[in-house]
């Protein structure tokens, strides 16, 4: 995304991480990892975010497209599918 990302939006980049990992890690897991407290998380950070930040990012946490939003804070946004939004 950007050289220099904000400390919400590399707890952000954080949590889509982990979410990433326990999602990908569902099939073989025993118990199942408990994925709500990740999305309460995000949506809290998705708060914490400035009016002016990234309409992107913003648009992305907004509709829930976590992958879209990781892959973009990574800096990897051009392998984003366009939605239906756009």
């Amino acid at each position: 995304m950007i050289e220099l990302m904000t400390e919400t939006e590399q707890a952000i980049l954080q949590a889509l991480n982990e979410l990433d990992s326990a999602v990908k890690a569902m099939p073989t897991a025993r118990p199942k990892p408990n994925l709500l407290p990740i999305f309460g998380r995000l949506e809290a950070l998705a708060r914490q975010l400035p009016t002016g930040a990234n309409p992107d990012l913003l648009h992305y946490l907004n509709r829930k497209s976590y992958e879209k939003a990781r892959l973009l804070l990574q800096g990897r946004d051009a392998e984003n599918a366009r939605g239906a939004c756009r």
